[in-house]
């Protein structure tokens, strides 16, 4: 005997779908937007200011041999030093260093030689890259980051001025063939976009240590890192999730000021990466869990109500509302794209919006369990 649904069930569905996707309609025009139609803005007067770039390595010997020169020849006329940190490496890193060091006198080299106690991940020593910096202006990126011209180091400061004491950039990866690397520079495509908006709409609640800024006052003021130390992440996006707020924030998108890094191979080891970078979210401030959240289910649930309200309700009206979404989304992505030099993603946008649900589902874990203990 088959059970027969009420059709009001079907038009609850319905509803429900109306409300999902009105939720994310909001979300794309009172936060998107504003990435979308960012324009720096301009300053009567430019002054260069000392900054002490920070890298943090371990056993890093093959990507500072790639990509430290690109960080010692920026286009930069201002005092600046160069900070490697060099943690407990066991390959040939400090031999590396001190060939450096022979053509550039700007380079400094920190050996830290035994592990930090109770202090989790690469804390400890971007702390001591940080209080041993000369300068106030600090700039962090890693070993396997390199900027994209010599004008990355000059954009980044530039965004300084009266009350700014933190400058987010963005940090991408480098475009290769095949769909995990579209995936891999997607989801960061996507996860800039928010944090991004989010500043710009007073709510900064991350940035990433590839390409990061900030006054060295703020750290010592904040007393660094001192109460996420027994959390694996966080150094980046737990540290600015709590010093940022609306009028000490700024961001920095020109194409000039990007980091490129190399992705993950593998499946695996993209999402170990990212279980651990989401170990730190359910420590985010709650205004910032909640919007991110409430932005995460509204996500997840589009496409298994549209499919409902298609099959049970009426299929020309969920495209309809579907449809509204999806050009808001197209418009929003392809100028965010285009900001961001990732326009190459924008004709795959459906298919990863497609996807996303999916990935929640796979580093919803992250967020539930403990984190292994690893030093990235």
């Amino acid at each position: 005997m088959m059970i027969q649904i009420p059709p009001i069930v079907w038009q609850i569905v319905f509803i429900a779908f109306c409300v999902v996707i009105a939720i994310q309609i909001f979300y794309y025009l009172f936060f998107f937007t504003r990435l979308a139609f960012y324009k720096k803005k301009n300053k009567t007067a430019s002054m260069q200011q000392p900054v002490s770039i920070i890298i943090c390595a371990r056993d890093e010997a093959n990507n500072l041999a790639n990509n430290l020169p690109g960080i010692l020849v920026q286009n930069y006329k201002t005092t600046h030093e160069v900070i490697v940190v060099n943690d407990n490496s066991t390959d040939d890193s400090k031999y590396l260093l001190d060939e450096f060091k022979k053509s550039f006198k700007n380079l400094n080299q920190i050996e830290l030689s035994q592990e930090a106690k109770m202090i989790e991940g690469k804390k400890f020593p971007l702390s001591i890259g940080i209080k041993s910096a000369k300068y106030e202006t600090i700039l962090l990126t890693d070993a396997d980051c390199i900027p994209v011209s010599e004008d990355w180091l000059y954009n980044m400061q530039d965004a300084y001025d009266d009350g700014i004491e933190i400058v987010l950039g963005y940090g991408a990866f480098k475009k290769q063939k095949g769909i995990l690397n579209k995936l891999i520079r997607f989801e960061t495509f996507h996860s800039a976009l928010q944090y991004f908006s989010y500043a710009l709409a007073g709510l900064p609640y991350m940035g990433v240590g590839r390409n990061l800024s900030y006054k060295k006052d703020v750290f010592l003021r904040n007393k660094g890192f001192s109460s996420i130390n027994m959390i694996p992440s966080g150094d980046d996006d737990l540290f600015i999730n709590k010093v940022a707020n609306k009028k000490n924030t700024a961001i920095v998108i020109d194409k000039t000021a990007h980091t490129l890094s190399e992705p993950k191979k593998t499946w695996n080891d993209w999402m170990n990466q990212k279980y651990r970078h989401y170990t730190t979210a359910k420590f985010y401030k709650p205004i910032h869990k909640f919007l991110l959240g409430l932005y995460s289910f509204s996500l997840f649930w589009i496409y298994p109500l549209l499919i409902v309200s298609i099959v049970f309700y009426n299929w020309w009206l969920a495209l309809a509302v579907f449809g509204v979404r999806f050009l808001v989304q197209a418009f929003i992505y392809f100028k965010t794209m285009q900001k961001l030099n990732e326009k190459d993603l924008w004709g795959w946008f459906i298919l990863f919006d497609l996807w996303m649900p999916l990935y929640f589902l796979f580093t919803l874990p992250a967020i539930i369990k403990s984190p292994k203990r690893t030093w990235s």
